[in-house]
């Protein structure tokens, strides 16, 4: 029973450890405020808690049935990092090109509607719940089916630790205007345009991941 619960707290662990590095919350929330220029304070909770659930269901989706869905439609781990990763590569670009103005009308727009459109994509997928962290998702599925103890233990604590993951997206997008409002309106464009040129770079980064494994794959195969 000792040794049940132990794999219990592992698994929760593992979830942590394995997801946070890669959804990095608050990096991504300078993403979230340039999304949500122009949104009340009540607007973007309400925003945020959908992303959460959202990922929630991703990630718990992707767990669960991932392996599955993917050899059901033949589309490997690779191929969905490459189309991944031009996705985010691609919004990362657009946001790095926003014109400045654009963001100002918007704060004199109403943007709910809008937002609420955008709380599943981009915001959910790929901003926070990207190609990375549905194949680490896929892989801790696997994983946790094969540790030792009782499976029922393990998933459950594997269900724990994403949700947990989904309250720190949701507290970290909640306040994320709170975190940058020492940095003045200057400092929050220099940030967000850094954030939006970093995003670029992880989408060609994962781009690359996946069509690399490809090539390795293709060259292996010759």
């Amino acid at each position: 029973m000792a040794y049940d619960l132990v794999e219990f707290i592992k698994s929760i662990l593992l979830v942590l450890t394995a997801l946070i590095p890669i959804l990095n919350p608050p990096g991504v929330a300078p993403i979230f405020l340039a999304y949500t220029q122009g949104s009340s304070e009540r607007e973007r909770k309400a925003i945020a808690k959908r992303i959460a659930i959202n990922g929630l269901f991703m990630l718990l989706g992707a767990m669960f049935v991932g392996t599955y869905l993917l050899k059901f439609f033949g589309i490997s781990l690779e191929v969905v990092k490459v189309g991944g990763g031009l996705v985010v590569a691609t919004a990362g670009w657009r946001l790095l090109e926003a014109e400045d103005h654009s963001m100002e009308q918007s704060q004199t727009t109403p943007a709910e509607r809008n937002n609420l459109k955008r709380a599943f994509f981009p915001l959910t997928f790929p901003f926070t719940i990207g190609p990375g962290s549905i194949s680490v998702a896929i892989t801790l599925g696997v994983a946790l089916r094969s540790r030792g103890g009782i499976d029922a233990l393990n998933l459950a604590g594997g269900v724990i630790g994403i949700v947990l993951v989904c309250l720190t997206v949701y507290y970290c997008y909640r306040f994320a205007n709170r975190l940058l409002d020492r940095l003045g309106e200057t400092g929050i464009t220099v940030f967000l345009r850094l954030s939006a040129f970093i995003l670029l770079c992880i989408g060609v980064q994962i781009f690359w991941n996946g069509a690399s494994e490809l090539l390795r794959g293709l060259i292996s195969g010759v």
